[in-house]
């Protein structure tokens, strides 16, 4: 025979357990929201700390005195608009990003642009128009476009091979066309670019960059 006291005392045990065990499933569910929500803000956190540690520069180039010509076909009325750089922001994009220059190549004006054409090959890159050759010509012009690591916002580029007759010089210009920020992605665009670019000139003519 149990005793009246005994059983109240299981169903206040039983009553703990239970709540014990909800909540731990609150605490779990809350975890679990709470590292979703951190997923899926966390590239909007990081673009928004970029936003502050970059400077206002969204259109970059190598060449400010004649910038490579960008394939606006595609371009749209609600991008950015496509405008020469002011001197305050060629300042800043000297200052900011001092490895943006272009390349100058000793070398034949096909053996260049073959090896723009193999950097331009491991980029996930869309060409807006087929990939230039280089029989009879002394400039040709490459169009992409190009998506940005955080928030895949897309981004036109466009790399100039010209043979001005004593080297061959390559150019780089990349726009991005939404938002005033690029958080830096053109610049870093262009230098990893051109930094392959230059192993690539070197592991097939063993040369270095005229400069």
């Amino acid at each position: 025979m149990e005793i009246p006291g005994r059983q109240t005392s299981k169903a206040a045990g039983w009553s703990r357990r239970t709540g014990a065990f909800s909540a731990v499933l609150l605490l779990t569910d809350l975890t679990v929201g709470t590292l979703l929500a951190l997923l899926v803000l966390a590239p909007f956190g990081i673009a928004a700390y970029w936003a502050a540690a970059y400077p206002p520069l969204r259109d970059i180039s190598t060449d400010f005195d004649n910038p490579p010509v960008l394939d606006t076909s595609t371009r749209t009325g609600d991008m950015n608009a496509l405008s020469p750089p002011t001197p305050g922001e060629q300042r800043l994009q000297t200052e900011t990003y001092p490895l943006v220059t272009g390349r100058s190549y000793n070398l034949p004006f096909d053996r260049v642009l073959e090896a723009v054409e193999t950097v331009l090959d491991r980029r996930d890159w869309q060409l807006t128009a087929p990939f230039p050759r280089a029989i009879g010509q002394s400039e040709v012009t490459i169009n992409a476009l190009a998506k940005s690591f955080i928030l895949s916002l897309p981004a036109d580029v466009v790399i100039r091979v010209t043979d001005d007759g004593d080297a061959i010089m390559v150019d780089m210009r990349s726009a991005t066309r939404f938002g005033r920020y690029d958080l830096g992605d053109n610049a870093a665009r262009i230098v990893d670019f051109l930094t392959e670019l230059d192993q690539e000139v070197a592991g097939q003519v063993g040369t270095a960059p005229a400069e």
